[in-house]
Formats: structure tokens, C-alpha cells, sequence
């Protein structure tokens, strides 16, 4: 499949989805297919959603590329994610820093959790991403303040807790909207400890990020 990889990443890349070096050689290094359901291996490479079970997706990888263009990684951060998934997402944004700097992943549901760790350590990620089981929407103070927060589920509203967990300078994305439609994808740079500049980057489309500041479940 390494193939259809390639040619993945050179259509995301020449769309615009892809516009830098680290970027485009953690898209082209991770292997997607290894992070699906056996079912949905054969996708992998199609630039779409697919289903891993209870309810939740993998995100489409022009997301995924876009997501980590707009963190702005360098090598040595501290990440913060909001939905492990099946590790994918955390994969490539621990594949973009070089493998230099540490994702905290947080999943509320534990059975993904079990399984992305399996997916991390056989791919070779599980020593630069922690899975951590709780409700991502009050975040992971124990590791506070990171560099880089994002959420791969959309909130009614940005959690507060993750504002205050964020460094001076860090940003911030966060999909914000109605649960059963198109949201709002939200990039907060924290200027001081009491000033947010926000900025929408326009329409997407995830699951519902559940817990004390998301939605009910």
C-alpha cells in the first residue's frame, strides 16, 4: 500500500492540504491501513472517514494534513489530543515533531483506547504517545501546559479547561458547532493567561466530543 500512500500525499499535497517538509513525510510515513478495523484496510488511502466501531471515525487524511498544518509542530512540543481514536492522528503528529516531542492522547471510550495503544506500539509510536482514559474535555492536568491542544470531536463550545491548560503562545483548535452538522474549526492562540485571539478556519464535520464540557452522552 506504500504506493497508494505516495499518491495520497502528492494529491493532498498539489490540493493544498500539504504544504510543509515534516508534514509531508509524516503523511507519507504512518501507515493508515494499520490504524483501521481489517474490514476497512482496503480504504485506507481513500481520502475519506471511515468507521472503527462504537460509533466514532478515523478522520479523512486532508483533515488529519490540515489539522497538523495548522498546529505549526516543531520538534520538541508537548501535544495535547482530545480523541485517540485508533492512534492515527497522534501517529502523524509524533511522526511531523520528528518523534521528539510527546502526545497526550485522551479517549473516553476504552476500548479504542486498548487498541490504539496496540496500533502505536507495533507501529513504533507507543514511546512518543501516552493513552490516557478519561474526558478529554476537562483535559490532562497532570502534563499541563502544553504547547499544542486539538480536538478530533466537536464541541458545543471550546472547553474552558483546555484554554487554561494551553501555554502562552500555544494554539489551539477545536471543532465548535452542532452535533448532527457542520461545524466550526476554531484555532485559539493564547496571547497571555487572560487574552485569546480566535480565528475560524471554516466548515468540517466530526463526531461529537462527549464529557463535562462537550456534549451529554
Amino acid at each position: 500500500m506504500i504506493d497508494e500512500r505516495k499518491e495520497l500525499v502528492k494529491r493532498l499535497s498539489e490540493f493544498g492540504y500539504i504544504k510543509s517538509e515534516n508534514v509531508m513525510h509524516a503523511m507519507e510515513k504512518v501507515p493508515r491501513e494499520e490504524f483501521l478495523p481489517e474490514e476497512n484496510k482496503s480504504y485506507a488511502y481513500v481520502d475519506q472517514p471511515l468507521p472503527i466501531g462504537k460509533g466514532q471515525t478515523i478522520s479523512a487524511p486532508h483533515m488529519v494534513a490540515m489539522i497538523c498544518e495548522r498546529l505549526q509542530l516543531e520538534g520538541d512540543m508537548k501535544v495535547l489530543e482530545i480523541g485517540t481514536g485508533f492512534g492515527y492522528n497522534a501517529a502523524v503528529i509524533s511522526e511531523a515533531m520528528g518523534k521528539k516531542g510527546h502526545v497526550y492522547s485522551i479517549e473516553r471510550i476504552e476500548y479504542l483506547a486498548k487498541l490504539a495503544e496496540e496500533n502505536l506500539k507495533r507501529t513504533g509510536y507507543d514511546e512518543n504517545v501516552t493513552v490516557i482514559i478519561g474526558d478529554g474535555t476537562l483535559g490532562y492536568e497532570k502534563e499541563a501546559p502544553y504547547d499544542r491542544i486539538y480536538g478530533t470531536a466537536s464541541a458545543p463550545y471550546v472547553p474552558e479547561p483546555l484554554k487554561e491548560q494551553l501555554k502562552v503562545g500555544g494554539r489551539l483548535l477545536v471543532p465548535v458547532g452542532e452535533q448532527a452538522y457542520f461545524q466550526d474549526l476554531i484555532c485559539i492562540v493564547k496571547k497571555s493567561e487572560t487574552e485569546f485571539k480566535e480565528k475560524s478556519l471554516g466548515g468540517v464535520a466530526f463526531v461529537p466530543m462527549i464529557g463535562k464540557h462537550g456534549w451529554p452522552e
